[in-house]
């Protein structure tokens, strides 16, 4: 059986070398701050850019990779030995990098299934990681695909946020764009729907009556599916994730905890610092 290449995007936001470790290429998005570009984990870490997206007086944009730049990974990956790659990417309707892949992969060496997990950040963390365990299982390209695929489709994301105002400048808001939350001290959680959509899952008065519902809502889904991987994702903030853990074993979820992992300088862009959030999915 030959070499099955895995390449997955920045917003996964798992730190490099991790990746390196799980022999996972990682293609680069774009933070720009006015003139200057920074490459996302690459060149901007998460702690050094929530303090800069804090003073900078305007929104800093975020680009997708090229065509080329993943076509140039699957040139590397072809010439290393591999005689096809899985690509693992961001929600497409929030990103082009999806698109970009998708092009890529019609001029790449080796055949390239691309999949659009409809979900960010630690989440689609969650799915490389399984696509991972699936190519150590022995699975050739079609079955680590269809392995991402199934955990996408059953990967759950819930947020809360400290304003929509970082959601709704950067134009992601999707369904969530009409809230007035901030005007009647509502903490909506927010979650990434099927479509790969921001939308309004539940409105709260408070952050920890929103932690506490996050954590409800794991503890009723593990009751009626089974055991859940779960991982808890902050904007750079380690109180907040031990908080929300704190809610959910006070739930008496059934998970499997993976280490809790922070929101990239990309993601962080639109959700803003003060960010807090779960991703999970069955355990097969």
């Amino acid at each position: 059986m030959g070499s099955v290449g895995l390449v997955t995007d920045s917003t996964c936001d798992i730190a490099p070398a991790e990746l390196a470790e799980l022999d996972v290429r990682m293609v680069p998005l774009k933070v720009l701050f006015g003139e200057e570009t920074f490459l996302d984990w690459v060149e901007l870490a998460p702690e050094e850019f929530y303090p800069r997206l804090l003073s900078s007086p305007t929104l800093p944009k975020t680009s997708q990779p090229s065509p080329a730049e993943f076509l140039t990974a699957y040139r590397e990956l072809a010439a290393a030995g591999c005689d096809s790659i899985v690509s693992i990417h961001l929600s497409g309707p929030l990103s082009g990098t999806v698109a970009s892949a998708t092009m890529a992969a019609d001029d790449s060496p080796v055949p390239v299934h691309v999949v659009d997990t409809k979900k960010v950040s630690q989440a689609l963390g969650l799915v490389v990681r399984a696509a991972v365990d699936a190519r150590a299982a022995g699975g050739d390209a079609k079955a680590v695909a269809a392995r991402a695929r199934e955990v996408s489709e059953s990967m759950r994301l819930y947020f809360v946020l400290d304003t929509l105002d970082y959601l709704v400048k950067g134009g992601r808001a999707g369904k969530a764009q009409g809230l007035a939350a901030a005007l009647l001290g509502i903490k909506p959680v927010l979650d990434v729907n099927a479509e790969g959509i921001v939308e309004p899952f539940k409105k709260v008065k408070g952050r920890k009556r929103a932690l506490q519902e996050i954590a409800a809502h794991v503890a009723n889904d593990a009751a009626a599916n089974g055991r859940m991987k779960l991982v808890v994702l902050h904007a750079c903030a380690d109180d907040d994730g031990e908080e929300l853990l704190a809610e959910i074993r006070a739930s008496g979820a059934d998970v499997e905890l993976q280490s809790p992992g922070v929101i990239g300088a990309v993601i962080g862009t639109y959700v803003g610092p003060g960010a807090i959030g779960c991703a999970y999915h069955p355990i097969p």
